[in-house]
């Protein structure tokens, strides 16, 4: 076995949610969720199979941030894996009705920062083994960077 690191592209003003599932039905239903959670972003999602044909199955109403999602899943080359690509919505929105998904197993990471994805090569192909998700920590909180974080949260709209 082989482990190696897999760059993620996140395009610009993006979001990430990447997980892993196990039935072909997914796409469909993560496009429903979606829709009907947060209508007016623009999204793409592929999935992965892992039996039968093993094809990328893709869904969304925005056609670079589908390609943008079938790329990525090519260079983690995993199957059973999914990946959302959202712009003008954030993973909070959508991420609950993500994981109540009846053939989601688990989110590995729901973030815009940067994701390597540490991936084990085997004989029977690739698997996901966990993200990195950003960077390390630099600091600790400072009054004036708490008072900095409330003030965004009320700013984007998600306290009062």
């Amino acid at each position: 076995m082989e482990l190696k690191t897999v760059k993620i592209d996140v395009p610009e003003n993006c979001n990430i949610i990447l997980g892993q599932t196990h039935f072909i039905k997914t796409a469909e239903d993560l496009y429903e969720i979606i829709v009907t959670t947060v209508p007016h972003a623009y999204f793409g999602i592929a999935f992965t199979e892992a039996s039968g044909p093993c094809l990328i199955r893709t869904e969304g109403n925005d056609s670079a941030l589908i390609d943008a999602c079938i790329k990525n899943l090519q260079a983690l080359g995993a199957g059973h894996i999914f990946c959302i690509l959202m712009r003008e919505a954030y993973p909070i929105n959508v991420l609950n009705q993500i994981k109540n998904c009846p053939e989601v197993c688990g989110i590995f990471c729901a973030t815009s920062n940067p994701v390597e994805v540490v991936v084990a090569a085997a004989s029977q192909g690739n698997g996901v083994m966990g993200v990195v998700d950003g960077f390390g920590p630099k600091g600790i909180e400072t009054p004036e960077d708490k008072a900095h974080r409330k003030e965004f949260l009320r700013k984007i709209g998600y306290k009062l």
